[in-house]
């Protein structure tokens, strides 16, 4: 079946967050706070370990019922969203009040850099005249960091979880996107970087392709396969 329309995930996909000590270091530069090297490189480690960075890695030694009720549906409004990541920066003692400074520093185009062939690919499927979908579970509006990359333009819909009200892998979301595009399911494409949340477009009759989460400069080329699947 030949591909007439792409569905991507948004973080871990086409663009990249900042590293966690760059992310720390910027936010307390924010907040007016002097921290040496080291002490940021010891909070930062221990931020990662948590899952504290939003797009960032996940929580080590993650476990449901550990996680509190806010961490399952965190994607379904900026207010959970908010709640549950703040929480988990709060929860291992930083020793700087800036849970919403680091917080806020998330959403910012700054902190955030696609992947080196993401312009490439965008702009070849416009090219062929696939449209574009982004779908993604997220708690707040990412469409300004890809206006500030230029990459608004290249993106025909976005379906965002806070605002639609349902998670991936819920096949209604990508039932929206493809109903948006105005492309049959069978004949849309999904890329994405998380087997369960991105590979529920399968149970619509999508086909699914993976690429690794992996940070920009490890991963130059991973979204281009995507255009050898076009047919």
């Amino acid at each position: 079946m030949k591909v007439k329309g792409c569905m991507f995930d948004f973080s871990g996909t086409v663009f990249r967050i900042e590293p966690c000590a760059d992310w720390l270091r910027g936010s307390l530069r924010a907040a007016g706070v002097a921290a040496g090297d080291d002490e940021i490189a010891h909070w930062a480690e221990r931020l990662e370990q948590s899952g504290a960075q939003p797009g960032g890695a996940p929580p080590a030694g993650w476990r449901a019922d550990a996680a509190g009720p806010d961490w399952a549906r965190r994607d379904l409004s900026a207010e959970l969203h908010r709640r549950a990541y703040t929480a988990r920066s709060r929860a291992i003692g930083l020793p700087w009040d800036i849970h919403d400074t680091l917080y806020d520093r998330h959403m910012a185009a700054a902190a955030w850099q696609p992947y080196p062939d993401t312009a490439e690919v965008f702009a070849a499927l416009r090219e062929r005249g696939v449209p574009v979908a982004v779908v993604s579970n997220i708690g707040w509006d990412p469409r300004p960091v890809f206006a500030a990359h230029g990459l608004d333009r290249l993106v025909d819909v976005f379906v965002l979880s806070f605002e639609f009200g349902r998670q991936k892998p819920d096949p209604a979301i990508f039932r929206a996107a493809c109903e948006r595009l105005g492309v049959p399911p069978r004949e849309t494409l999904m890329v994405g970087d998380d087997r369960t949340a991105d590979g529920g477009a399968a149970a619509l009759g999508c086909p699914v392709h993976f690429v690794d989460h992996l940070p920009a400069d490890r991963r130059p080329d991973g979204l281009r396969a995507v255009l050898g699947l076009l047919g």
